[in-house]
């Protein structure tokens, strides 16, 4: 690899890096939010998204200026493809950190519902699966990336459980309705960062072996 070019994709694993440690704090701080009913915590996450859309877009650039100027092949093209779409992959994930502190922050101006839903194993097991898919990133790892693949099912599981709940609880107390409908939505938050962690398991697999498995992800299994 000429050395220019090792230093431009070094720098690229930096930049991607930096950004999912942000997204992951994000993640972190959303589902603390819900569980803690904290809304100062909830607001800071709603008003540091700007800082994550900036590092997404320096990160597209520099994808792009590296394709333009060094016209990589083999390994180093499927690196930048990938960081292109996990790059994608992370600012969808901070937007629904975001969404997460909403529902935060209108649900604290809610009376407490008179039900116990479990958001925070769901929380732990998005979390732990977005944790895994940038280890699996940064140690070039095919079995932590299938580990995160193999978890996807187990949190559409949670999250069917959570509509069945939600929808128990609405017809018990139909005067919560409201807060109801937005833990609903937290549920179905966190189900959707797990399908982007499990989205990035798949580009780390295609980096490394060249192989599209998002339709067959069961091969991996």
């Amino acid at each position: 690899m000429p050395i220019h070019l090792q230093r431009e994709i070094e720098n690229l694993k930096k930049k991607i890096l930096r950004l999912g440690a942000m997204v992951e704090n994000c993640v972190r701080e959303a589902a603390l939010s819900i569980e803690q009913a904290d809304t100062h915590l909830a607001q800071k996450i709603i008003d540091n998204d700007y800082i994550i859309d900036q590092a997404e877009v320096e990160v597209e650039e520099e994808c792009l200026k590296t394709l333009a100027l060094h016209q990589p092949v083999a390994i180093d093209l499927r690196f930048i493809v990938a960081v292109l779409k996990i790059n994608n992959d992370l600012e969808r994930i901070g937007d629904l950190a975001v969404n997460i502190a909403e529902r935060a922050v209108f649900l604290a101006t809610q009376p407490k519902v008179s039900v116990t839903l479990d958001f925070s194993r769901m929380a732990h097991k998005a979390q732990l699966m977005l944790k895994k898919s940038l280890d699996a990133l940064v140690n070039l790892s095919v079995s932590l990336a299938t580990e995160v693949c193999n978890c996807d099912d187990e949190i559409d599981a949670m999250n069917r459980k959570m509509y069945i709940d939600v929808q128990e609880a609405i017809c018990s107390y139909p005067q919560q309705l409201g807060s109801l409908i937005h833990l609903l939505s937290v549920s179905r938050h966190l189900e959707r960062i797990a399908d982007h962690a499990t989205n990035i398991a798949e580009d780390v697999i295609y980096m490394i072996e060249g192989k599209i498995v998002r339709h067959k992800t069961e091969d991996y299994r």
